[in-house]
C-alpha cells in the first residue's frame, strides 16, 4: 500500500506491473466537502456563534483535508477560549500566504510601490463586472514571499471561469 501526491517521483521499480495494481485518486473537495471537512476538523475545537464554515469554505476553493486541517489548528493557536470567524479567516491566510513578517521592514518608497500595486488589482477587480468582491487589501509582507496581496472572496463555487471574468 503507497500513497502520494507525487507519482512520478516514485522509484520505477514500484511501478512496473504487479506491484500496485490500482490507483485511486482522490480529488480536491468541492464546497460540500471542505464544510465537512471543516466540521470534521473541528469536532475538538470550542467554536463559538459567529463561525460559519460555508463561508471559510468559500475562500478556501482548491484546498485539501490537510489544508483545512491546518487552517483550524491555527485559528486555534490563537489562544483565545472559542474560535471567532475572524480567527478563521486569519488563519487561511496564514496557510495560504504565510505568517506576517512583521520583522522585514519595508521602507516608505517601498510601502508606497507595493500599496500602489495592490490597489491597481483591487481597482481592475472592481472594474471588471464579473469579477469575485475583494475581501482584503494589505501590505504586510508574509512568509511565502508576498510583499502585500489583494484577497478576492467568492459568492459561489465555479469550476469554470467565463472569459470575462
Amino acid at each position: 500500500l503507497a500513497a502520494t501526491n507525487r507519482p512520478e517521483v516514485l522509484d520505477k521499480a514500484l511501478l512496473r506491473p504487479g506491484r500496485f495494481d490500482r490507483r485511486v485518486i482522490v480529488e480536491r473537495p468541492d464546497l460540500k466537502g471542505r464544510i465537512e471537512t471543516l466540521k470534521v476538523h473541528s469536532k475538538d475545537v470550542k467554536m463559538d456563534e459567529s463561525v460559519d464554515f460555508e463561508e471559510i469554505a468559500l475562500a478556501t476553493s482548491g484546498a485539501v483535508g490537510s489544508d483545512l486541517a491546518n487552517m483550524i489548528n491555527e485559528a486555534a493557536l490563537a489562544g483565545r477560549e472559542y474560535v471567532s470567524q475572524s480567527d478563521l479567516f486569519e488563519a487561511v491566510e496564514v496557510v495560504i500566504a504565510g505568517k506576517e513578517k512583521k520583522d522585514r521592514i519595508l521602507g516608505k518608497e517601498e510601502k508606497q510601490i507595493v500599496a500602489y500595486h495592490e490597489v491597481g488589482h483591487a481597482l481592475v477587480m472592481a472594474l471588471q463586472k464579473e469579477s469575485e468582491p475583494v475581501q482584503k487589501i494589505t501590505i504586510v509582507p508574509r512568509t511565502m514571499g508576498a510583499l502585500g496581496y489583494t484577497m478576492q472572496r467568492p459568492e459561489e463555487e465555479k469550476y469554470l471561469n467565463k472569459k470575462d471574468e
